[in-house]
């Protein structure tokens, strides 16, 4: 075939193509090759043709062949591209990446707007990918063309914008060279925009910041966008908001921010933010319940907070609420999973507040729960207040080498001359701990013979602890015990039990005390008042020490129908309780209901034979209802226990008289 037919063969192919003959085609080009098995136009237009018959292996060969022959040319590499873009197949865009980048250099030259077209291909193939840094340096490239031929300012503001588009919503996977062609492309757009103050800038303003705010390491960028932004729009609350809540997760408490806080609050009082800052003034104040009611309103507004779950735990630990910490540090850690900014500083912050309410807590588990919790907590080895912390939940566990470097252990060793050195030297440290006065004033209380004798040290170091901290209800508690115990001052000993059950409702202790003195003083209402609110806290059978007392309150003022009710929750709580059976038996009596009674008093018998009082009540019912055998057999039973129990020597005369004195004998006879 000479150079004339084949010129013919490729101009029959080309007409071919056009008439959408491709099989034709085929075989003109093939015809070619057997020529010239290297002519560049055969290859290329049986790609095309083998493309369009849907056989992408063969054009892919054919196009490959052609950009062997001759790699500089255009035709091939566009028929490429074209093939691979129609291509379903996901492994074909790491081919159809290389392609692109020869049609860039190919263009590059010769056509401008084409070049134009490819690098925006490019970009959204790499964007696909995630390959953001790729995008970015892309993008870079095709923005410096453009200002290299004078392109407008409103061309350019769409190419920075179209730039923000590609890399703002992957913030979490750029290096840091990709952030910063991200941060300078919103700076130009904001630059370039065309309306200032405008909808357009007010919103890539917002943009701007909400991107800063993914980035820690870039606070003051963000501060000064927030502030800007501020200035240009002084309605919109956008920006003030994200600027409290950098100040807030970034612990940075001082006057500036909390005059911010003070602006967005009176911008929208209702403002979850603004709300929450009140409560951490409160708390900076210490007025705690104040500081939990507003921080928990904010929290309400605004539940995905950290440091306002941290603050929230914080206020409830200072009133020993340590359930309500423990629950609050577990929000906190909840929070932490989907936050930005800072998280390992806070999530460091809230592990040790919830292994410090963790001890303080009776749970089963809880000081196991508190080591974990510890062990998590980064460069926790270098943090005297983490170690000391740890040292009380190793105490707590009983692992007492492992505690062995914090003074609560010569206290629990009961070695308190060791254990004052230890609780001295603490308050030299940190002499506003209140915890440590407390605990050097028991250690005084158990020290030696003279300082029993002499309890004044001890209660100078309990008023200092409540003094401090006037939350902690056990600092009242050992005030209540010294008061009544040494001081021998009933009232003001229940005052201080009254004080330290306020404090803590779970404080049995001195519940209990506060309802003995104030019965004991005479002052029946107190008693009754801290019982009803007690035991409306709980549910049935719970607070069995109230429902056991708020009975017998019912007993003495002869009320027994009252009574019953109360003795028998109690019971459903503990059915082994044999004084409780005593006093149910007691009001079953009270009220009439003698079989009942009778069971009762039987029952305490049973679980405790030691009951006298319950053995004598069981005879004189069944004495009363004319069951004299077994009145005699009970009145023996405890007169072989105790011979001068004399309400048993009264029911056993009166038994042989009931009976028949001539066959019974006297009194003597039925004693051993």
């Amino acid at each position: 075939m000479s150079n004339k037919e084949v010129k013919a063969a490729l101009k029959s192919a080309r007409e071919a193509i056009r008439n959408k003959d491709y099989k034709e085609a085929l075989k003109h080009c093939k015809a070619v090759l057997k020529q010239e098995k290297n002519n560049y136009n055969a290859w290329v237009f049986i790609g095309l043709s083998a493309a369009e018959l849907e056989q992408p292996d063969q054009a892919k060969g054919a196009y490959k062949k052609a950009i062997e022959y001759e790699p500089n040319q255009l035709l091939a590499w566009q028929g490429l591209a074209n093939l691979y873009e129609k291509s379903n197949q996901a492994d074909v865009k790491g081919d159809l990446a290389e392609v692109y980048q020869k049609l860039l250099e190919l263009y590059k030259s010769s056509d401008k707007q084409k070049w134009c077209d490819v690098c925006n291909k490019l970009a959204e193939l790499y964007h696909q990918e995630k390959k953001y840094s790729e995008v970015a340096e892309l993008w870079q490239k095709l923005i410096e063309m453009k200002q290299e031929e004078g392109a407008e300012k409103a061309e350019l503001h769409q190419l920075w914008k179209k730039k923000i588009q590609f890399l703002k919503d992957s913030t979490q996977d750029q290096d840091n060279k990709t952030e910063q062609l991200l941060l300078s492309a919103f700076e130009h757009a904001l630059n370039s925009a065309d309306t200032v103050p405008g909808e357009d800038h007010q919103c890539l303003y917002k943009d701007f910041i909400q991107c800063l705010s993914k980035f820690p390491h870039e606070a003051a960028k963000l501060e000064k966008a927030c502030k800007d932004m501020m200035a240009l729009y002084p309605a919109v609350c956008y920006p003030l908001e994200v600027l409290c809540l950098h100040f807030l997760q970034s612990g940075d408490l001082s006057e500036e921010a909390l005059d911010y806080f003070s602006r967005l609050l009176e911008m929208d009082e209702s403002n979850g933010l603004g709300i929450i800052s009140c409560g951490i003034k409160c708390l900076q104040e210490k007025k705690y319940r104040e500081a939990i009611k507003n921080l928990t309103e904010g929290l309400q507004k605004t539940s995905q907070c950290p440091a306002a779950w941290h603050y929230l735990a914080e206020a409830y630990l200072r009133i020993h609420r340590h359930r309500d910490a423990l629950q609050s540090c577990n929000k906190a850690l909840q929070a932490l999973i989907t936050a930005e900014g800072p998280s390992l500083r806070w999530k460091n912050l809230i592990l040790q507040l919830k292994a410090e309410a963790l001890i303080k807590t009776a749970d089963a588990g809880a000081a196991e729960e508190a080591i974990q919790a510890l062990e998590q907590i980064v460069d926790a080895s270098s943090d005297p207040v983490v170690l000391a912390v740890r040292g009380q939940a190793y105490l707590k566990k009983g692992l007492m080498s492992e505690a062995s470097k914090v003074s609560f252990i010569h206290y629990s060793q009961k070695n308190y001359e060791q254990a004052e050195k230890s609780f001295l030297n603490a308050i030299e440290r940190k002499a506003e701990a209140a915890e440590y006065h407390e605990f050097l004033g028991l250690t005084y209380w158990f020290m030696s013979d003279e300082t029993r004798r002499d309890k004044g040290k001890a209660l100078t170091q309990f008023l200092k602890a409540a003094k401090l901290d006037s939350n902690l209800g056990s600092a009242f508690r050992y005030m209540g015990n010294y008061y009544r115990d040494v001081a021998e001052d009933k009232s003001r000993a229940r005052g201080c039990y009254k004080k330290a059950f306020e404090l803590d409702g779970a404080d049995e202790e001195s519940g209990t005390a506060a309802v003995d003195l104030s019965m004991e003083l005479d002052d029946m209402d107190t008693a009754l008042s801290i019982l009803n609110e007690v035991t409306a806290k709980v549910g049935s059978g719970a607070a069995k020490w109230a429902l056991i007392r708020r009975g017998l309150y019912y007993l003495r003022t002869d009320q027994p129908t009252k009574a019953v009710p109360d003795l028998q929750a109690a019971l459903r709580a503990d059915p082994k309780d044999a004084n409780c059976w005593e006093c149910l038996g007691e009001a079953y009596l009270n009220r009439g209901s003698y079989m009942t009674a009778l069971k009762s008093f039987r029952k305490a018998s049973e679980l405790n034979p030691e009951l006298t009082y319950s053995f004598y009540q069981a005879a004189a019912i069944e004495q009363a209802l004319g069951k004299y055998q077994g009145a005699i057999d009970a009145y023996q039973e405890i007169l072989k226990k105790t011979e001068d129990y004399v309400p048993a020597l009264k029911g056993n005369v009166s038994e042989c008289e009931s009976v028949n004195s001539s066959s019974l004998g006297t009194l003597w006879c039925f004693r051993p």
